[in-house]
């Protein structure tokens, strides 16, 4: 407390200490005492506000190490000043002390009022004042710890994005000043989201650990490193460097980054890595640097990756339209612009349709229909893609709710991404949308891809587990392209696999691709479960699946994704792309026997 507060809460302090010291004489007091001695309260009252006045100058004292020895001293003044008022008090009655009997228990009672009070108060005080600095110390560790952990990355322990935009502020603040200049580096990882794929996220995170520990070493004297996202680090070259240089430290950053890694004793990984160049000021303000940064690594990962390129202005045509493409679909879902396009699955021994998958579709209202190709991989990165996928599961149920209305009971499958995977509420989320439109669970079919529910398995069987709970058909999607775990597949509780396009495609030409789709049939089989064909486009390729034994095939031959109103004109005129029938079990009201 400081100023006029603080001198008002001396002079509070000071009449509280002296007015309770003549209570307590005013209670002892016998005739003898005529009257009060004013001047001695007085310099009660003074001696009071003056130590506590001086407390807060003292306890900001330190001797030469550092150490604030005022902590200690400020509350022995504060106490020995009170102690000083309270004898100041007892001296305000002289006529009691000269009139009572050395032996008189009043007496008695008055000195050790004054000496044993005000040295309880005093040792008081002293432990209150130390517990109080104990406690602030323990909040401001606690306060920088909070403070270090919003600025630094919890997996590498680097400076975070945040933290590290912060730096550049103030870099570009120090180089306005010298009229200087700053570089960014930015290093993107080439092929890290295979190897997740591969061998797991764990792995992945581990080769990260690995890079930012390689990166560190790298690091001179005043350079800034830190990791600005899920496979990309920026570093901050202060000061004036030629382009020399600077292309020389990127050689060691590829060359470095490049080394095989061994994780936990498995089989050496090596990654490569595309670097950005970007300096400040010629290439503009400093808070496009990351972003310009950003874009120079991308174009060099368009080339191939593994190399280091300086930002040129040219580069940005692609990123602004990426921008404009972001914003425009931030507004999709609320201006109505996405829908669903159904893809039929046909049963392969009667050639009737079963159901359907449903698939994305942006109309965008200047570019026509935009590819999920182009989308999907914007929404990831971009934080949109739960959104996206809460969308898709409320619009399936509602479709499915529609169509059952028309007497059409449609079996409808939906793709899930990894990041609605890691939505701990993606199961009440379904469970919601299916109470919400009235639908029976077994008509909604979730699909996981195989290297995603192979990448955590512990995380992928809770979600499993959760979303079976629910009711809903579990399907393995793009099955032969993983490495799957036959013991941990065995425990999923899935009900088909779909036999990625890529294996269908070569049936004709490749034994190897027809080797690959027997031994996934005779494995479904042995698990118990039905098996599903996508990509199918010739006679040849369905003739060979049916006499392979799967269960269910989808793709162009049979009927291209098409508007749910198309779809349900098919399925109740026979108009369609062709002369396919559907199950009469998908029709009229609910049936005891379970739709295949």
């Amino acid at each position: 407390v400081r100023g006029a507060h603080g001198a008002l809460a001396a002079l509070l302090l000071a009449l509280g200490g002296v007015g309770s010291a003549l209570l307590c004489i005013a209670d002892l007091q016998t005739a003898h005492v005529s009257r009060w001695q004013p001047l001695w309260v007085a310099a009660g009252v003074a001696a009071i506000t003056l130590a506590g006045a001086l407390c807060r100058p003292l306890d900001a004292v330190t001797v030469a190490d550092g150490r604030r020895v005022g902590r200690l001293a400020s509350p022995l003044l504060l106490g020995a000043g009170i102690a000083l008022g309270h004898r100041c008090a007892v001296l305000a009655a002289p006529l009691a002390a000269r009139t009572l009997p050395a032996a008189d228990s009043n007496g008695h009672a008055l000195a050790l009022l004054a000496v044993g009070g005000s040295g309880t108060l005093i040792v008081v005080m002293t432990a209150f004042t130390l517990f109080e600095r104990r406690m602030q110390r323990a909040l401001r560790r606690a306060v920088l710890a909070m403070e270090a952990s919003a600025s630094t990355d919890a997996l590498t322990g680097l400076a975070n994005f945040a933290a590290f935009e912060r730096r550049l502020a103030d870099a570009a603040g120090e180089a306005d000043a010298d009229r200087g200049t700053m570089t960014l580096l930015y290093v993107a990882l080439d092929g890290l989201k295979p190897i997740n794929e591969s061998f797991g996220r764990a792995v992945g995170d581990a080769l990260l650990k690995e890079v930012a520990r390689r990166l560190v070493a790298l690091r001179g004297t005043g350079q800034e490193l830190a990791r600005v996202g899920g496979d990309e680090f920026a570093l901050l070259w202060p000061g004036e460097c030629d382009r020399e240089r600077l292309a020389g430290y990127a050689q060691r950053v590829l060359a470095a980054v490049s080394q095989p890694t061994a994780i936990d004793g498995g089989p050496a990984i090596t990654l490569s890595c595309s670097i950005g160049l970007v300096s400040y000021p010629q290439h503009g303000a400093h808070t496009l640097m990351l972003v310009q940064g950003e874009t120079a690594a991308q174009a060099v990962k368009k080339a191939g990756g593994g190399a280091a390129g300086f930002f040129h202005p040219r580069m940005l045509s692609g990123t602004r339209e990426q921008l404009e493409l972001l914003q425009d679909l931030r507004q999709a879902v609320g201006a109505r612009q996405l829908e669903l396009h159904y893809q039929p699955k046909i049963d392969a021994a009667s050639g009737a349709v079963t159901g359907c998958e449903a698939l994305m579709r942006w109309n965008h209202p200047k570019r026509g229909m935009v590819s999920p190709g182009t989308f999907i991989p914007l929404a990831e990165r971009h934080g949109l893609i739960t959104a996206l996928g809460d969308w898709l599961i409320d619009e399936a149920c509602r479709q499915i709710r529609a169509w059952r209305d028309e007497g059409l009971r449609m079996r409808v499958a939906i793709n899930l991404s990894v990041h609605q995977l890691r939505q701990p509420d993606l199961a009440q989320c379904i469970a919601r949308a299916l109470d919400v439109h009235r639908i029976n669970a077994q008509l909604l079919t979730c699909e996981i891809t195989e290297s995603l529910a192979m990448e955590d398995s512990a995380q992928t069987m809770r979600c499993f587990e959760q979303l079976a709970r629910v009711g809903v058909r579990l399907s393995i999607d793009d099955f032969g392209t993983g490495y799957s775990s036959l013991a941990y597949l065995r425990k999923l509780p899935a009900e088909e696999l779909k036999i990625d396009r890529s294996f269908v495609l070569d049936l004709e030409t490749s034994a190897d691709a027809r080797a690959v789709v027997d031994a996934v049939v005779k494995l479904a089989q042995a698990l118990g479960l039905k098996v599903v064909a996508e990509g199918v486009e010739t006679e040849g390729q369905q003739r060979i699946l049916r006499a392979l034994g799967c269960d269910q095939l989808q793709g162009f031959l049979f009927g291209k994704p098409m508007p749910a109103q198309a779809l349900g004109v098919w399925a109740m005129t026979d108009e369609g792309p062709s002369a396919l029938a559907f199950r009469p079990s998908l029709f009229g009201e609910t049936q005891p026997a379970e739709l295949h």
